[in-house]
């Protein structure tokens, strides 16, 4: 079947996500942490695009992307794959051997408020919720550990937020989530769903030619 086309509007902020094919390592020693916050750089540097929160885990990693113009989502999105996916092949000596990633980057609207402040958590707990390190900032593979630093050059291509973040922001995301908010946070992953509250997703659905994502799973019961 053709691919459902990706209609990224400007202005939205985007929980996008990638993994290693067949769940195999892509992140196996720091150099290859580095190399790819390397390629996040560029992309900044490159075209501006806003990062408001990331994490790199073992086989895969996760953004939360503002983007302000339509369509630029997708192309920063394929440049960053395609660039890391070359370096990647070209450092491992595996051109030619087949795919790095198990597909095309997923990606998700995510509203601009408390919903945006639940993903970002999300994204900055991964290695803790994996049990990877003992609070979430510990993990050096991050924006949260970027951000606690105290030093602006470990900053300069993370982007602002469209809301201030909570003063008490490091206490929320050592603070596990709820089932409720693990449960619709993976809806939204496994549908490729917009995330956010109930009115705005199915406008979001449908303004991004998503509505495939609100049918339940399944055949069609027979009457």
């Amino acid at each position: 079947m053709p691919r459902r086309p990706r209609l990224a509007a400007g202005d939205l902020a985007y929980h996008v996500l990638n993994r290693r094919v067949g769940r195999l390592p892509l992140f196996e020693k720091p150099a290859d942490y580095v190399a790819f916050e390397q390629v996040l750089a560029e992309a900044h540097a490159q075209t501006g695009i806003r990062l408001a929160a990331y994490c790199l885990m073992p086989n895969h990693w996760h953004l939360l992307l503002w983007p302000k113009q339509d369509g630029e989502l997708s192309e920063v999105l394929r440049w960053i794959t395609v660039t890391h996916t070359q370096r990647w092949h070209a450092h491992h000596h595996t051109a030619g051997t087949g795919p790095v990633y198990q597909g095309r980057f997923k990606s998700f609207p995510v509203q601009t408020d408390e919903h945006f402040l639940t993903v970002a958590r999300y994204v900055e707990r991964n290695a803790r919720r994996a049990k990877l390190v003992s609070r979430a900032e510990d993990w050096q593979w991050s924006s949260g550990w970027r951000r606690t630093q105290g030093d602006p050059k470990l900053t300069t291509w993370l982007s602002p937020w469209p809301m201030a973040r909570p003063r008490d922001w490091e206490a929320r995301v050592n603070r596990a989530e709820t089932a409720s908010e693990l449960e619709a946070l993976r809806l939204s992953v496994q549908r490729g769903r917009p995330f956010g509250a109930e009115a705005w997703v199915r406008r979001m659905a449908t303004r991004c030619g998503m509505e495939s994502t609100m049918r339940p799973r399944g055949r069609p019961r027979g009457s």
